[in-house]
Parts: structure tokens; C-alpha cells; sequence
């Protein structure tokens, strides 16, 4: 197995130290293989099962990672205001989806 080494400041160490009951290297294990299967998911890699039982297991999803665009805020705030309409269909919902 590979060690690594991390250089910290001596009050980001203190901090640590308080949370004995963390095993910071799996932190850092889990941290790394989101990167990974985040970098899979944005290039439209297919993930393995393996990636998608530690999504389910940590309840992760690569999308967490991704911002919403401005244009998706400001088209939600236009709906918000608007008053409730009849309840949509599938296909009105899927049609308004897609004009996103």
C-alpha cells in the first residue's frame, strides 16, 4: 500500500486532533475517488458499479459537484413568481424540461 504525506499548518493539525474518532485517511480515500468518479461523469465516462454502489453508500452523486448556471436561477425566480397553474403532464413536464 502507498502512503502519502500531506504537509498541514500546525492549526489546521490542531483542529484535526480534535476528532480523534475520524479516520482521516479514509476522508481522504473517499475524497480522492469522488474526484476520480467525478472526472468520469463530466468527460461521460460510464461508471463502473463499483462507482455507483460508493455514490449509493455515501449518498454522493457527481451532479453535487456541478453549479447551476445563472441562466437556470433566473428562469427559476421567473417561475416562482408566477401564480400556480393546473398540475402538468409527464410529456408537459419532460417538453418543459427540455427547454431548459
Amino acid at each position: 500500500m502507498v502512503s502519502i504525506t500531506v504537509p498541514l499548518e500546525e492549526t489546521f493539525e490542531a483542529r484535526m486532533d480534535k476528532f480523534v474518532w475520524v479516520s482521516w485517511s479514509e476522508v481522504g480515500r473517499e475524497e480522492m475517488l469522488k474526484r476520480e468518479i467525478f472526472d468520469k461523469f463530466i468527460k461521460g465516462i460510464e461508471l463502473s458499479k463499483e462507482d455507483e454502489k460508493f455514490c449509493e453508500n455515501t449518498g454522493w452523486d457527481p451532479l453535487d459537484e456541478m453549479e447551476v448556471r445563472e441562466e437556470y436561477i433566473e428562469k427559476l425566480k421567473k417561475i416562482e413568481k408566477e401564480p400556480d397553474g393546473k398540475p402538468m403532464t409527464v410529456e408537459e413536464f419532460n417538453k418543459w424540461c427540455d427547454s431548459l
